[in-house]
């Protein structure tokens, strides 16, 4: 089993950003990680052998306090990852679930205007809504419900700040909607170029791996603008 190692706890694993480890449950693994790496033990557990609260572990895509927390049974080809909880920096999102819902939102989006669907339009606007107020990307659940289960997409966890996503997101959602009711108002130029729009910033974010809507969250905190308080990741523009 893999352990993805963190970037502030990689000083006391030699700089390794992944460590392969042994056992069946999850408590079994992070022994393994200690036994080769016994500094890390007093960062990881506290002075009961128990796991620190500010440590996150990840079974996948799934974390360990839903499932059977550190009894967890584990296999040779799970991946594990602990992300710190530390007050300004990122968690873990699963840049799969983003992909697929990007991927979705282009898709209807063309069939949307190929045959001439305004009310498709609306109705991805309202699933990209609804996903931002729930934090969630809003096809998310084809991907949770469907692609992962039957294992056609494996979750690619990044640690990475969701804030900004559903930002993007909700933004993606209101230029649609406003598409929507143009289209229903019979301006169909700006309509569709509305639509267009959001397909050709979807398509950039995931194709190019470029997320516009981030970017704009990231300038907008630059700016001290309230409620746009996370820092980008290290290495990533702006």
């Amino acid at each position: 089993t893999t352990l993805k190692i963190p970037s502030p706890l990689r000083t006391y694993t030699d700089g390794q950003a992944a460590v392969q480890v042994q056992g069946e449950t999850v408590a079994d693994a992070l022994e393994s990680l200690v036994e080769q790496h016994p500094d890390l033990r007093q960062h990881l557990f506290n002075g009961q052998g128990e796991l620190r609260p500010f440590v996150n572990l990840y079974l996948n895509s799934e974390d360990i306090r839903h499932l059977q927390k550190l009894a967890t049974p584990i296999q040779d080809e799970d991946r594990l990852m602990i992300v710190p909880s530390i007050a300004g920096g990122s968690s873990l999102v699963d840049h799969s679930a983003i992909r697929t819902n990007q991927a979705l939102i282009i898709s209807l989006s063309v069939i949307a205007f190929i045959l001439n669907l305004p009310w498709l339009v609306l109705l991805v606007a309202l699933v990209m809504a609804v996903g931002t107020a729930l934090k969630l990307p809003g096809f998310g659940f084809v991907y949770r419900w469907l692609l992962k289960p039957l294992k056609l997409i494996k979750p690619d966890l990044l640690e990475d700040n969701p804030e900004p996503h559903w930002f993007a997101q909700g933004f993606g959602a209101v230029v649609l909607a406003i598409g929507a009711i143009t289209l229903f108002a019979g301006a169909s130029i700006v309509g569709w170029g509305l639509v267009w729009l959001v397909i050709l910033l979807a398509a950039l974010n995931l194709f190019v791996g470029f997320c516009v809507g981030c970017a704009v969250y990231y300038w907008l905190g630059r700016l001290e603008v309230p409620g746009f308080v996370q820092p980008p990741p290290e290495d990533t523009l702006p």
